[in-house]
């Protein structure tokens, strides 16, 4: 398929499409997009780590420079509070979204070769989802002003709280395993410094996910379309932009003429030894947390979940391509 002529449809509004909008475009191919519309989320923390993916992708060393910062967390997780420094920069998607968006991207009328999927549901396959739990949500006011530069996550027997900062006094407020006033009430670190001033959110899912196939003949999941991750680990933007950059460079592999079946089993492979690294992860955290049958429920779920990846990734070739940029090599040529 020609480079010049390919033309890629990306259905979705999130950091995950417009990273594959702005690759894509960059390498010469055609982008249609198709927004889908859901309520922004009012707070992202983007770790130095993803911070750094964005300024490097988009050639902004200057990026929310000069954005509210996380410089440390506050973390009490089966055993006393400890400080641990930290490094993110806060913003709301709104605010990423705009500093991001470039042209509009055009193709015209003419129908797409091939689609990348950035935002549920999906039409094919369905999602496994690894454990049973919901978050809820709202929005607080500090008490304490030193609350604005740090993260607070606190583990309770019947669940877990996270307070991210907004402001110089105010912040949003996380809870996953029950109802918000059940696991502040059972709080010692979050529950003194933080007052509610808006109605809590309607639950919402907190368990890592994963949707197969992940891909077909002439399409792709991507972002969350594709995975989702336990807020419990903060490394969901980040990834989101590790698989724009994945998924743009199968496409411009296949738009050069590359190998389309082995690329996209590739991407296949990548996202499912993702999904098996993050549950491991998250697996240890709920080991940690609490020793009740919430966490003990939870912690099983994702070590099956794990099993159930390795037992994937044995069934599936070794890996044939090294990511190089924005392009994917095959190793043997790579090496």
């Amino acid at each position: 398929m020609n480079e010049q002529r390919m033309i890629v449809g990306i259905r979705g509004s999130g950091i995950a499409a417009t990273t594959c909008a702005h690759l894509l475009q960059g390498a010469g191919l055609r982008v249609a997009s198709e927004a889908a519309r859901r309520a922004p989320v009012p707070t992202i923390m983007l770790s130095d780590p993803a911070l750094a993916l964005l300024r490097d992708i988009f050639a902004r060393p200057g990026l929310f420079a000069d954005s509210p910062r996380i410089k440390r967390r506050v973390v009490a997780w089966g055993g006393a509070p400890v400080v641990v420094p930290h490094g993110a920069a806060l913003a709301s998607e709104d605010q990423v979204q705009a500093a991001l968006a470039g042209d509009e991207p055009v193709a015209g009328d003419d129908p797409v070769d091939f689609t990348i999927h950035a935002a549920p549901p999906m039409s094919l396959g369905e999602t496994r989802i690894f454990g049973d739990r919901h978050a809820v949500a709202t929005k607080v006011r500090l008490r304490d002003p030193a609350c604005s530069e740090e993260g607070r996550i606190e583990a309770v027997p019947n669940g877990w709280l996270f307070l991210v900062p907004a402001g110089v006094d105010q912040g949003w407020l996380l809870g996953v395993g029950g109802s918000l006033d059940d696991l502040l009430a059972q709080s010692g670190l979050i529950a003194t410094v933080v007052d509610a001033v808006e109605a809590v959110s309607t639950p919402f899912l907190a368990a890592p996910r994963l949707h197969l196939p992940l891909c077909g003949d002439d399409w792709l999941a991507c972002g969350t379309a594709a995975l989702g991750f336990d807020p419990i680990c903060g490394d969901g933007t980040a990834q989101s932009v590790r698989e724009a950059i994945l998924a743009s460079a199968v496409l411009i592999g296949i738009a050069e003429g590359g190998d389309a079946a082995a690329l996209l089993t590739h991407y296949q492979s990548m996202l499912i030894a993702a999904m098996r690294r993050h549950l491991l992860l998250c697996a240890q955290f709920y080991a940690s947390g609490g020793t009740g049958d919430w966490w003990r429920a939870q912690h099983d779920a994702l070590m099956e979940g794990h099993l159930w990846c390795t037992g994937l990734l044995a069934k599936m070739p070794e890996p044939a391509f090294v990511l190089d940029g924005v392009r994917l090599l095959p190793r043997r040529q790579a090496a």
